[in-house]
């Protein structure tokens, strides 16, 4: 109530019945009216200074959140402006609301370019580059359209700048029609995806397909083959490359593949393809209608070209090639079968001597499960030990007796029976057994000769694998150890592909050998292309003409002019001389008259088992009608 009308109202209540004012109740009423509001304005001031100190506490709290809003505001520009990745948000009306400085930098573009309510139609303009056409987003059309822009969802857009790099967007679009994105420089992650995709279908050293493209290729032309149209598939292995790695390193041998991969590439030309299967092995996919006209010229045109020889600085290196073909759908209409009638005739072209072509045929099929169960076979016979040496003597002319044995290995295969050396060596050098049988060989032979008299020697032959394997010094000096058998008793054969195969490598086991008093021997002397060169290199203490210089010596007169000049050179180098296949009395009594060492034949006796060796030692002289005085002991 105001003022004016309380005080009018207790007036009226201080008026007598006469109609005059009594003061003193006037009075009365307005000090008791002033006491009632009295403590209302107590209250009131207490709320105002309620309400003035929550004022204030207010204002300190805005200030403090206005405060930490700037530092939000602050940090969130720094976060956004220092992301590795570029950033722009886009409103409904596809207008730019939000962008950070790496967005800026990878698009090119400047300051002025990503002012807020900027369209992507105007950035896209000023943009130094195109976008990639399988990365743009499909065109809408239609009544759907406006709902399409509307759903949400993820795309992914790519663009190829005017630079060279590669921009990828992932656009998220809201249910509003908004985007949010993330764009990122992914040039190198792509090239290097590349660089990974190329290195898993090439050869990094040759530039070549490699397997896995190969087959792809071989997969593609199968398919597309029309029916008329012939496919040939040729598998190429370079015959003993090993040898150069060995010789001469891996990085010759590389660089020398390289060369060989540019001569077949010139020679398979553009029209056909051609990889590198493995380390010495490359294939060609030829098609045509004129098989196996066609490819015979093509393998004839490789072999032409790989017939040169090859240079590494001053160094020469003559190669040969063998190959093995097989051509659809005549043998074989799927990539599995058609590679491997190629490889089937390629290793049928190495059997055959290295050097040549030659075309699948069924029967050579039926022949590689025969080899392959034979494998398989020896592979049990090396575990269950069903090998037995057999013992040929070696026949001193000069004291007419016998003087040693040659260690002859031979297989009694269960089933099989007897199993010819020549059918089972050279598979077990070709799947790596050899080193294994020829370790029990050594274990035998030392063993055996333990128990025969003290002049007796024994001759072991050693592959050129047993020297690769790094293992033979170990084995020959365990065999000797476990038989107590002294080491000038021991004799060791090899042949010239041993010195072939790393003439660097073997000279260092030789010597070492021949340094504890084991004899050396060159077995098959003059078979090879370099057996004179060899036996400069190394000091051998014998060498052993191979019989085919035997045969004809009592009735060519070239025959034995060769025999004798070997065995003077022998004579003149300090090396002994032993005859392989001697089988008659008048050879004999010829190489008795030219005072040739030893002897080795049928005439002596065959290969005989270790049951008969005290029977042979027993035994007479073979007289040969010559009597002469026994040369100075070499």
């Amino acid at each position: 109530m105001k003022a004016e009308a309380l005080f009018w109202q207790q007036c009226s209540q201080a008026v007598t019945a006469d109609g005059s004012v009594d003061a003193q109740r006037l009075m009365e009423l307005v000090i008791a009216t002033y006491r009632v509001h009295e403590s209302d304005y107590g209250e009131i001031e207490r709320s105002a200074e309620t309400l003035l100190r929550e004022n204030h506490r207010l204002r300190g709290n805005i200030s403090t959140l206005s405060q930490a809003f700037d530092g939000q505001k602050k940090l969130f520009e720094i976060i956004l402006n220092n992301l590795p990745l570029g950033l722009s948000v886009f409103d409904s009306d596809q207008r730019l609301t939000l962008s950070n400085i790496r967005f800026r930098q990878l698009f090119d573009l400047t300051d002025e370019d990503v002012i807020a309510g900027a369209t992507i139609a105007d950035l896209t303009a000023k943009m130094r580059g195109t976008e990639s056409a399988s990365a743009k987003p499909g065109r809408r059309t239609g009544r759907h359209s406006s709902a399409n822009a509307r759903s949400s969802g993820i795309r992914r857009r790519e663009w190829l700048m005017d630079d060279g790099r590669i921009i990828q967007s992932m656009v998220t679009i809201l249910s509003d029609g908004s985007n949010i994105s993330i764009h990122a420089d992914i040039t190198e992650d792509r090239r290097a995806a590349e660089r990974i995709t190329y290195l898993a279908h090439h050869d990094p050293l040759t530039g070549l397909p490699n397997r896995i493209h190969f087959r792809e290729q071989v997969d593609a032309t199968l398919t597309e083959r029309k029916p008329d149209e012939q496919i040939a598939l040729v598998h190429l292995n370079l015959d003993r490359f090993k040898s150069i790695n060995n010789t001469m390193g891996v990085s010759v041998g590389d660089k020398i593949l390289q060369q060989v991969a540019e001569r077949i590439r010139a020679s398979a030309g553009s029209e056909n393809s051609l990889a590198r299967l493995g380390s010495d092995e490359f294939a060609i996919l030829q098609t045509g209608r004129q098989q196996p006209w066609n490819v015979t010229a093509l393998a004839e045109q490789i072999r032409r070209e790989l017939s040169g020889p090859f240079f590494h600085g001053e160094k020469q290196v003559e190669l040969s090639v063998s190959m093995g073909i097989a051509v659809a759908p005549e043998d074989g209409e799927e990539t599995d079968i058609l590679l491997k009638n190629a490889g089937v005739a390629l290793s049928h072209a190495k059997a055959d001597g290295r050097k040549r072509e030659r075309f699948f045929t069924g029967e050579m099929e039926a022949q590689m499960q025969l080899r392959h169960a034979l494998e398989a076979d020896l592979r049990a016979a090396v575990e269950n030990e069903e090998f037995e040496l057999h013992y040929q003597p070696l026949y001193d002319l000069s004291e007419r007796r016998i003087c040693g044995f040659e260690a002859l290995i031979r297989w009694n295969h269960p089933v099989r029976g007897r199993v010819p050396p020549m059918d089972f060596i050279p598979l077990a050098e070709e799947v790596g057994l050899v080193v294994d049988i020829g370790r029990w060989v050594l274990r035998r032979a030392c063993n055996d000769a333990a128990l025969w008299p003290e002049g007796i020697k024994i001759a072991v032959n050693v592959s050129a694998i047993q020297f690769s394997s790094s293992e033979l010094t170990r084995d020959v000096n365990e065999a000797l150890a476990a038989a107590a058998l002294s080491p000038s008793r021991l004799e060791l054969e090899i042949t010239e592909s041993v010195l072939m195969e790393n003439l660097s490598e073997v000279l260092p086991i030789l010597h070492a050998l021949k340094e504890r008093g084991i004899r050396i021997s060159m077995d098959d002397f003059g078979t090879g292309y370099s057996s004179l060169s060899y036996l400069s290199s190394f000091p051998f203490d014998k060498i052993k003409i191979d019989k085919s210089f035997v045969n004809d010596i009592v009735d060519n007169k070239e025959a034995h002019a060769i025999m004798r000049a070997i065995i003077l050179l022998g004579d003149a180098l300090g090396m002994r001389v032993t005859v392989e296949g001697v089988e008659t009395a008048a050879q004999l009594a010829l190489l008795e008259c030219e005072e040739c060492d030893e002897i080795q034949g049928y005439h002596i006796s065959p290969p005989r088992p270790v049951c008969d060796v005290p029977h042979l030692l027993s035994l007479p002289p073979k007289n040969g009608g010559v009597r002469r005085l026994p040369k100075a002991k070499r």
